[in-house]
């Protein structure tokens, strides 16, 4: 049985790869730094890039408060590398 996260909960441990190829491990950020790990449907999307645009202009923001933002989607690395490009997103995706 799979239960479902809820805003606040401690995500499941996971290693993915990022649009820049590199490994993204959820452990190396545990007690360092808060993590925004958020998931959307596909990349170059209104609704998907409008998120995406948001955590982008408050990078600053939150990377004073420590913050990282990890984006997750089923779409294709060559996908969210053109995604992260075209918008100059900041953070992995």
């Amino acid at each position: 049985m799979t239960s479902e996260l809820k805003p606040g909960d401690d995500a499941p441990l996971f290693i993915l790869p990022s649009s820049d190829g590199k490994k993204v491990d959820l452990t190396a950020y545990r007690g360092k730094s808060h993590v925004i790990l958020y998931f959307y449907p596909k990349d170059d999307t209104p609704g998907c890039t409008k998120e995406a645009c948001a955590f982008r202009d408050s990078f600053a923001e939150l990377k004073k408060a420590k913050a990282v933002i990890l984006g997750v989607s089923l779409d294709p690395l060559a996908s969210h590398q053109k995604f992260v490009e075209k918008y100059a997103l900041p953070f992995c995706s």
